[in-house]
Formats: C-alpha cells, sequence, structure tokens
C-alpha cells in the first residue's frame, strides 16, 4: 500500500510543479491521477494470502460451490459436482493446509493438496471432486487478483466462442417414445443447437427381461434404434446427435448398439459400459464406426492415459467439475491431443461451472464441443444462483468471458433458497 501513496504523491507533485511552468502542464496527467484514485490498490502479488475458505450445497448435496477469501478483499468461486455430498467438513479440512498460503500459486497449491492426501483417497472420488471446486476457485482469484480473464493464466485462447451440444434432459425413466425424441430435437434446433444429446438407458424398459442383467434384449436395441432415428429424421442429416448410456451395459450390448446406429451418423455414442476397462472399450471402438466417447467419471489425467495409450476410445469427455480442476483438464487435453483426440468436456454444473469449463476448452487446439444441459432454459434456479454478463448461450455458443478470473459470480441471495438442508451455507 506504501508503494501504492509513494506512486500517487509523485504525479501529484509533478502534476503542480508543471502548472508553475505553463498553464498547459495543468492538465497534464490529471487523467491518469484521476483514473489511479478511482482503482482499488492492492498489495503485490507476492502478499496475497487465503483467509477463510467457505462452502455451500445445492441440489441435495450434489453441487457444491467453494468460495475463497483473501486477505485484500478479493474473492474466488468454484464448483464441484456429483462426488460431492456430504463433504462440507472435508472442505473445512482443507482450509487449514490453505490458510495464509498466496492462491495465485494455483499449481503449487494443488499439488500440496493432492499429495498430503496420497493416504486420504486423493487419488479419485471425492477428494478429487472437493479440489476441482478449489483449484478453479484460486484460479478465479489469480485472475482477478491480475485483472486478466483465467483463459489468458492459461496460456491464451485459440476461440472466441465455445459450441455446446444441448443435453434434452429427455429421460429414460420417463419412457419416452421416438415421437417425444423427435419433439425434442426439433426444439433445440429452434433454439439454435447444432448438437442435441439424448439418453438411452432405460432400467425400467418394459421390453427388458432382468432388470440387473446389462445385456439389451431385441426389444431394447429396438427401442434405442427407433428412437434416435425419430431425432434424426426431424432435424435432417446436419445436426450433430449423440446418445449416452450412462454405463450401465455390457460389451456385447454396446458393440450392437453401436453397429446399429452407424447409419444414423452419430456424432458419438457415450460410455456403452463403465469406463474402468479400457481393454473392453478398445474392442466396442474397433467394431464400428461409430465414435465412442468416455470420461466423465474418470480423474485426473492419470485415469485417461489408458485408454488414450491403447487407441481405446475416439473422444474424450472429462468433467472439468470432477476430474481435477482446470489446470487438470488443460492437462487432459493436452494429453489427448497428443493422440490426435478431441476433447467434449462433460458439464453438469451451474452456469459458473459452464464458464469455467469455457476457459479451458478456449486455450486447447483440441477441444470439440462442451455440454449444456436444457434445464438451464427451463429451471428458474439456473439463473437465480449466479450473476453473470449477457445472455447464457446463443444460437449453440457461449460467448467467453473477458472479465478478469471466470467472469461469472456466485449470487448468495439468489442461491440461499435453493441450499441444500442440513448443511451450513457459506460458512
Amino acid at each position: 500500500m506504501a508503494n501504492t501513496k509513494s506512486r500517487r504523491a509523485f504525479f501529484k507533485k509533478a502534476i503542480t510543479a508543471g502548472a508553475m511552468l505553463t498553464p498547459l502542464s495543468a492538465t497534464f496527467g490529471a487523467g491518469l491521477t484521476q483514473a489511479m484514485e478511482r482503482n482499488t490498490y492492492y498489495s503485490k502479488p507476492a502478499e496475497l494470502k487465503i483467509t477463510e475458505v467457505q462452502c455451500a450445497f445445492i441440489r441435495f448435496g450434489s453441487s457444491l460451490f467453494v468460495k475463497i477469501q483473501t486477505d485484500q478483499g478479493i474473492y474466488g468461486c468454484g464448483e464441484g459436482v456429483d462426488a460431492v455430498a456430504g463433504t462440507y467438513h472435508f472442505v473445512k479440512a482443507l482450509e487449514w493446509r490453505l490458510k495464509g498460503k498466496n492462491p495465485l500459486n494455483v499449481h503449487r497449491l494443488f499439488d500440496d493438496l493432492r499429495k498430503s492426501g496420497i493416504f486420504q483417497g486423493a487419488q479419485a472420488g471425492m477428494y478429487v471432486a472437493v479440489l476441482s471446486a478449489i483449484e478453479t476457485a484460486l484460479w478465479d482469484i489469480a485472475g482477478k487478483a491480475l485483472g486478466v480473464p483465467v483463459y489468458q493464466l492459461l496460456g491464451g485462447k485459440f476461440r472466441d466462442k465455445i459450441r455446446v451440444y444441448c443435453d434434452t434432459a429427455l429421460y429414460q425413466r420417463n419412457l419416452p417414445t421416438p415421437e417425444d425424441f423427435a419433439n425434442a430435437a426439433t426444439e433445440a434446433k429452434k433454439m439454435g443447437f447444432t448438437a442435441i444429446k439424448f439418453d438411452l438407458d432405460q432400467r425400467n424398459d418394459p421390453k427388458k427381461y432382468d432388470s440387473y442383467n446389462w445385456t439389451a434384449s431385441p426389444g431394447e436395441l429396438k427401442r434405442m434404434v427407433d428412437q434416435v432415428t425419430a431425432a434424426r429424421e426431424a432435424v435432417g442429416p446436419e445436426i450433430d446427435i449423440c446418445c449416452d448410456m450412462h454405463g450401465r451395459y455390457d460389451g456385447v450390448t454396446g458393440q450392437q448398439i453401436a453397429k446399429r446406429l452407424e447409419p444414423l451418423n452419430l456424432m458419438w455414442l457415450e460410455e456403452p459400459i463403465p469406463a474402468e476397462n479400457p481393454e473392453a472399450y478398445k474392442i466396442i471402438s474397433e467394431s464400428t464406426t461409430t465414435p465412442i466417447c468416455a470420461g466423465e467419471n474418470l480423474y485426473l489425467a492419470y485415469g485417461f492415459r489408458r485408454l488414450l495409450e491403447m487407441g481405446a476410445i475416439d473422444i474424450i469427455m472429462p468433467d472439468l467439475q470432477k476430474t481435477g480442476g482446470l489446470g487438470e483438464g488443460q492437462r487432459i487435453a493436452n494429453l489427448a491431443s497428443l493422440y490426435y483426440v478431441p476433447f467434449a468436456p462433460h458439464m453438469v454444473a451451474s452456469y459458473l461451472g459452464a464458464m469455467a469449463s469455457c476457459h479451458v476448452c478456449a486455450s486447447v487446439p483440441n477441444f470439440m464441443i462442451l455440454e449444456w444441459q436444457m434445464y438451464f432454459h427451463t429451471d428458474a434456479m439456473y439463473k437465480e444462483i449466479v450473476k453473470f454478463d449477457g445472455p447464457m448461450v446463443e444460437n449453440g455458443f457461449i460467448t467467453l468471458s473477458e472479465k478478469p478470473g471466470i467472469g461469472v459470480d456466485i449470487n448468495e441471495e439468489g442461491m440461499k433458497k435453493y441450499a441444500a438442508p442440513g448443511y451450513p451455507f457459506f460458512k
């Protein structure tokens, strides 16, 4: 602060001295001095310190929001999803490892937290999902403190707009018909989306012989093909369609449905089997021309190494609110780029998570497309819990924020009414 005051005094003295020499110098430098007076000045970045880590939960505890406070009033926001339920006390346990540290050392803090948790589950699951939220909040602080958007800290951008596909949220538990698929596809196309996703797994399918057996019956296979066929006929050949099976089937079913959907020219078939068996994925991928996509339930770059080395999948889809955060997301994308594999992140977070993901998507050359949820347009909560500029999405693209940090903020007042019961709220 003393250095800042000295700079102001220098300019003021220079202007005053100049005024004694000529009338013109009475205005010279005044604009700079006024601009300096209008801005908040912080100490140099090396002196910034973390003081507190706060958090809140929504969606019955499946969405974690983290807010990291500093000694200069700058705060950062991050989000974790899915593997975060019941982790309030874990967030607070990590807080003491961060207090007093400089938040701008993002990679160092990430590495410290991960390596210090080797015997606490830091390889995957809840530990990494919570770490993803914290790491994202650190990037947000760094951008705000240095006055640049996060993508700039990640090395710059390849693109200004991020293409998204619309997950229609046409969940199979409601037994949608082929006509429902056609209508949902048509609606998404009218909204300007150039890519659409549907779920194909249906545990309560009346044609299923055994709800615990992962082999699809002939009737189930026909149902899936009929549904996707209706969607393709409704939107024509120039709209991308992808289908998700949520890892609920076996290798035989994965091969069969991928083969039968080949004439419909899918953008990808997503996780017909669980992603933990690269060898099984390779068998499916080699049996079909339908691109196979996986990765939303894999953690850290290590989780993708074997799949990529084996050529087991065609497209990777890490969830950046779960797999390790933004730096790790970029690392995964760069790893995939070595194998010429496209990067298409999974995204079921809020608009905070969406924009955070966009900064990573902008920063890598092999970005393909990002997930977007139809419920952002139908559920008021998703607009109320965040603060942002402009429309969320236009014609199937998110415009990358140029504001310092992530560019989307948490709206605590809006979020409070959706807070998960039984959890502390930003404490």
